[in-house]
């Protein structure tokens, strides 16, 4: 009687455990070989969007600096309405800035959306975005900062390979220019970074080589994911992140939320980009930002480094996200294995 009277107990449990678990918690990981989607390479002559789907654009110069960009990369522009909409720190209310995203993947004239800037706003627009209308539009969607959270959730939601790359107003130098060409109009297998300079700033946490898909980009927008359905399944994925302007005490608050949450127990391998300006107020109190990696990385004993040009920087590669990749830690190269656009 004593053990009917368990089973009841846990079963009603287990029936009010699942009515209280959140829609769409067991979202479907849509990364598989099988459902990825690749978006169509860009080419000459193709319109691009620019949007701004996070923060209010306060320099109406850096949006003329970039459509002359886009243009002598040989594209048309397509200005979005959230550059010139301004709702508190948001380029619009949350509703337009999510509706004209849908209406730009729905558009057919347009071929890639490439974002103004970041800031903060992702997040509140990612339930208010339609997935399927994405899956069956898919195009070139770049940026970086704030914008991780669509690039996450859009890539999770519908398979699409998404871009973590320049946005409008952090630079488009030469270096940015090639990797960017390289990968969505040429569609090429890169190893990069591919120069001396570069692997002389790389520092390896863990040597060795590991392959898997590659999925990341800010630390404390992706942090801020943790507990959502945006994020995917961590097993055997790559992961990259970069952040900028927080002490390494910060660094160390969130690689530990990475760690209580599973991600870091799951990963494969570990690249951290650049962090700029990521010092400690009182030096002499703290640890540094190199000290925090070591803490949390190194037990790990996965392929791990730190050091490549991602972030918020002036050469910045384009990585993307939802793509198979090879990382050498000794050396701090990042080998795409395939196409990232059809």
């Amino acid at each position: 009687m004593q053990n009917r009277r368990e089973f009841l107990s846990v079963s009603g449990m287990l029936t009010l455990g699942s009515l209280l678990v959140p829609k769409n918690i067991f979202a479907i990981n849509y990364t598989s070989q099988e459902q990825k989607i690749k978006a169509p390479s860009l080419k000459t002559g193709d319109t691009i969007a620019i949007a701004s789907p996070a923060g209010a654009v306060w320099n109406a110069e850096g949006i003329d600096t970039f459509v002359e960009i886009i243009k002598n990369l040989g594209f048309k522009v397509r200005l979005g309405k959230t550059l010139t909409e301004r709702y508190g720190y948001f380029a619009g209310t949350d509703e337009l800035r999510a509706n004209e995203l849908n209406e730009l993947f729905a558009d057919k004239n347009i071929k890639g959306i490439f974002c103004m800037k970041g800031g903060w706003g992702c997040a509140r627009i990612l339930d208010k975005l339609d997935y399927s209308l994405i899956r069956n539009n898919p195009k070139v969607l770049i940026g970086f900062s704030d914008i991780t959270a669509l690039l996450l959730a859009i890539t999770q939601r519908t398979g699409l390979i998404t871009f973590h790359g320049p946005v409008g107003n952090s630079g488009w130098n030469n270096f940015t220019r090639a990797v960017f060409k390289d990968i969505i109009l040429d569609g090429k297998k890169l190893t990069y970074p591919d120069a001396p300079e570069f692997e002389e700033k790389i520092k390896t946490l863990n040597s060795g080589i590991v392959e898997g898909e590659i999925w990341g980009g800010n630390l404390t927008v992706l942090t801020s994911l943790i507990g959502s359905t945006y994020l995917p399944d961590w097993k055997n994925k790559i992961l990259f992140v970069e952040e900028a302007k927080e002490e390494p005490y910060s660094i160390d608050r969130m690689l530990t939320q990475l760690k209580l949450a599973g991600v870091l127990e799951n990963i494969a391998g570990f690249v951290f980009g650049k962090c700029s300006k990521c010092l400690a107020e009182e030096p002499e109190k703290a640890f540094t930002f190199e000290q925090v990696l070591e803490q949390h990385i190194k037990p790990l004993k996965i392929p791990a480094f730190y050091g490549a040009p991602i972030g918020h920087i002036e050469n910045k590669l384009t990585i993307p996200i939802g793509a198979k990749i090879r990382i050498n830690a000794d050396h701090g190269k990042m080998e795409l294995l395939e196409n990232a656009v059809s």
